[in-house]
């Protein structure tokens, strides 16, 4: 008899690459999801960050978009020729044709959806999102949503960002994400898979 995978947590063989829009959690969740699955995390952002000793907001300022999703491919091209790990990647990281061909040859992506009222509450919190320091807030997350949907949907796993905690994210993302790698469920007995 098969036992239901429920939020248990195992040790992930590939690399897992978030993908969605700002807001919707991606990095708040890969840092509780990454530890679950025994792998490390990094935020593609972050990462950009280091790399240009400058925030994302003040490398939109001084070169613009288009130089900025350079930037990014290269970032998230480095981190997936490396060893498995979680990644939370920028909103807009699928615009980029290269980036969508190396994160579907290399690893496993999860979409995390979350609805627009959600989106624009959590992305507009802090202030420091560059694309929405200009115009109306919805209109433009409503523009980008629209824009990039197609592109989210090409992931290998569509989760709801699930309501309350964080955490009831990541254990849906942990039973959706072991059920597609056809891990088998470890038992609390046994240690051994069943």
């Amino acid at each position: 008899m098969k036992q239901s995978r429920k939020y248990q947590d195992f040790q992930c063989p590939r690399k897992v690459v978030l993908v969605g829009m700002m807001g919707a959690g991606k990095t708040t969740v890969g840092r509780r999801l990454a530890p679950r699955i025994g792998l490390p995390f990094f935020d593609a952002d972050t990462e950009i960050e280091k790399a240009a000793a400058m925030t994302v907001a003040d490398l939109f300022t001084a070169h613009g978009e288009e130089s900025f999703r350079q930037g990014e491919a290269r970032i998230i091209r480095r981190l997936l020729d490396g060893p498995p790990h979680v990644l939370a990647t920028g909103g807009g990281a699928l615009m980029n044709k290269d980036t969508r061909l190396q994160i579907e040859a290399k690893a496993v992506s999860i979409w995390i959806k979350a609805d627009i009222d959600t989106i624009l509450r959590r992305a507009t919190r802090r202030g420091t999102r560059p694309l929405l320091k200009t115009g109306n807030p919805r209109e433009t997350l409503q523009r980008l949503l629209e824009e990039r949907t197609s592109l989210y949907a090409s992931a290998n796993i569509h989760i709801d960002s699930q309501p309350g905690p964080h955490i009831n994210t990541v254990n849906y993302i942990i039973e959706m994400l072991g059920d597609y790698l056809g891990l088998a469920p470890i038992t609390k007995e046994t240690g051994h898979d069943v």
